[in-house]
């Protein structure tokens, strides 16, 4: 029985069977599907950055299938143009006309795989699509059907041939998720499916059909909206905020040699709302600090540079992030 024909399942429940669609195929990797699903509750775009072979490209493209949305996979390379994303005007000498041919970027769900390969042009190509969802081809303005996702990859050790993005394009990522290795339970369950498909392709060998519309993508934000943010956990999480702006005010004075800048307006926006998801994907309707502090990591470790005394003395965005959460009152 579809999905939305049962009244009684809310969007949460609904959005729980994705995921648990998405494991058919990915195995363990939980905190990583649980953003993807924050993302479709949000609007959210996410940075997954992980070695090769974790699972990244399958995890997405397993995604779009249990979601019954139109998708592209763009593979981001050196020789790429930013017309081989958005589209271009193509003559038409028949017709002595332009006619503009759209890109992949017209998607619901965009896989940008290896996004730090294509050089900055390219990138810069996905600004407005990120931000306004709409691209701008030979001077008209084309908007992308909702909803939209940009979903990226991108390898944390490989630099040669790579081109970091600009702090620009990290900070319209909503979040940045960190895909680990497995642990030993789950590397023993990989092997085993593995070996019981033949083919050795997991997505040929495990199909399913959708479980959620776009249609019931829409109605559950539609039923997060009646999730309470009360007035002290949206304190809460500006002072998070402010406590990457200004760590002297909050007993973290050390943090200023560390840390180049704070974290933009964009990481109060997309903490609170990431907030909310996490508190509807629970099953509850109001917001609690737990929700923010589930969420903090993945929505400001891409937001704070690191500075040189910092990397020498091996301390990474998410131990600084960590501090702040420890040194900030819980209301």
């Amino acid at each position: 029985m579809r999905a939305d024909t049962e009244k009684q399942v809310t969007g949460a429940q609904l959005l729980g069977r994705v995921a648990d669609t998405v494991h058919l195929r990915v195995v363990g990797q939980d905190e990583a599907v649980r953003g993807l699903l924050v993302a479709l509750l949000t609007g959210g775009h996410v940075l997954l950055e992980g070695l090769p072979g974790l699972a990244k490209t399958l995890m997405v493209r397993s995604l779009a299938d249990a979601v019954n949305a139109s998708f592209r996979r763009i593979q981001f390379t050196p020789d790429l143009l930013p017309g081989d994303i958005v589209g271009t005007p193509i003559y038409h000498q028949g017709r002595d006309e332009f006619r503009v041919h759209k890109g992949p970027i017209f998607a619901h769900i965009i896989l940008a795989d290896e996004i730090n390969r294509a050089p900055p042009k390219v990138q810069s190509a996905l600004l407005e699509a990120m931000e306004e969802k709409q691209v701008t081809i030979a001077g008209e303005t084309y908007p992308l059907e909702e909803p939209f996702l940009v979903l990226a990859t991108q390898n944390p050790v490989e630099h040669h041939g790579t081109y970091p993005l600009a702090e620009a394009q990290l900070d319209r990522f909503m979040m940045k998720l960190k895909i680990g290795y497995p642990s030993k339970p789950h590397e023993k369950e990989i092997v085993d499916r593995v070996a019981r498909n033949g083919s050795g392709d997991i997505r040929k060998s495990i199909q399913y059909e959708p479980i959620a519309s776009v249609a019931d993508i829409f109605r559950a934000r539609d039923e997060m909206v009646d999730v309470h943010l009360s007035d002290k956990v949206v304190e809460y999480v500006v002072e998070l905020v402010f406590a990457t702006r200004e760590p002297q005010a909050y007993g973290l004075s050390h943090l200023e040699s560390l840390l180049e800048f704070g974290t933009s307006p964009r990481a109060t926006i997309f903490l609170t709302r990431a907030a909310r998801a996490e508190a509807y994907l629970a099953g509850r309707d109001y917001v609690i600090p737990d929700d923010v502090k589930a969420m903090a990591l993945a929505v400001l470790r891409h937001r704070l540079r690191t500075t040189y005394e910092a990397d020498a003395k091996g301390i990474d965005a998410d131990a600084i992030v960590g501090q702040i959460l420890d040194a900030v009152p819980t209301p």
